[in-house]
């Protein structure tokens, strides 16, 4: 008996990290002196010299997209995220948590989107800082530090999962098949009032439904609701706590955090993050798309 007991206080113990997807200032602070623990900071590289949390590295946001066939802002190759990654000083048993500026949920979003990368990447011991760094500021227990910070370079080696990234056919399959398309963007971009660009065609992916991602933090901020009070938004959205979904916005950035909230705060195993989203979609005549309201534009 006593021997089961030790065995699962080991295992419990052998946990890894990436159990936690969000984290707190408390935590972090309790934890950051680890040695396998790796602070990113995702701000500016001008805003991150002049403050961050002590020991963290900074990496630019859009070090992390890339264009391909045109379009902007998706995914880099393999070969050039394992270069970043390891360049950063990264390895596959490193933590990183993922430090945003925390003013805003686009600033969630995007450490939502860096973390789906990690994730696509194969990389599962990676987390989110609730709040950001303004979260750590403001805690007012905790010091900053400025000036630059760089770890040894690592070897960063991926192990892809494509099924995290479909392509506009696999939506459209899966579409078909029955999943739902949940758009992220503002209700004007839902309705077909706003379009992203001028090849773009207004309205949303056939039976979507409409989850503002910024509905998803406290008023807009870096700070993101009680998971009661998220299964609370996600009813009156329509929007079910598990089944297949796909998540979409206009380039993959928006999407990023509820796809974040969905799969690793709900535990949602089916939703996915669409990468290309209506950049792609609506650009392709081919593709169906429904519009709520009818403009001349």
């Amino acid at each position: 008996m006593y021997r089961l007991v030790f065995i699962l206080i080991l295992l419990i113990t052998a946990l890894p990290l990436s159990a936690q997807p969000l984290v707190s200032v408390d935590w972090l602070e309790q934890n950051k002196q680890k040695a396998d623990l790796v602070l990113l900071d995702l701000q500016s590289n001008q805003n991150y010299l002049r403050f961050h949390i002590p020991g963290s590295i900074n990496t630019e946001y859009s070090h992390w997209r890339t264009e391909k066939k045109g379009q902007p802002k998706l995914l880099p190759p393999v070969p050039i995220m394992e270069k970043l990654i390891g360049s950063l000083g990264i390895g596959n048993n490193t933590h990183v948590v993922l430090i945003p500026l925390g003013a805003s949920a686009g600033d969630m979003a995007a450490a939502s989107r860096v973390y789906w990368s990690f994730k696509v990447l194969g990389h599962d011991k990676v987390s989110i800082l609730d709040g950001g760094l303004i979260a750590y500021a403001e805690s007012r227990k905790y010091p900053l530090e400025k000036g630059n910070h760089q770890l040894k370079p690592a070897t960063f080696k991926a192990n892809f999962r494509a099924e995290m990234i479909p392509n506009a056919e696999a939506v459209k399959k899966a579409i078909d098949s029955g999943a739902l398309a949940v758009d992220n963007r503002t209700r004007a971009e839902y309705l077909g009032i706003y379009k992203g660009g001028a090849k773009e065609r207004p309205g949303s992916l056939p039976g979507a439904v409409n989850l503002n991602y910024d509905w998803l933090t406290v008023n807009g901020s870096g700070k993101l609701h009680s998971l009661e009070n998220l299964k609370q938004i996600y009813q009156a959205s329509n929007v079910p706590l598990q089944g297949a979904q796909i998540n979409y916005c206009h380039t993959g950035n928006r999407a990023a955090l509820a796809w974040f909230v969905s799969h690793e705060l709900l535990g949602n195993s089916q939703a996915r993050l669409y990468d290309g989203s209506t950049q792609e979609w609506a650009a392709d005549p081919v593709l169906p798309m429904d519009r709520q309201v009818h403009l001349n534009f």
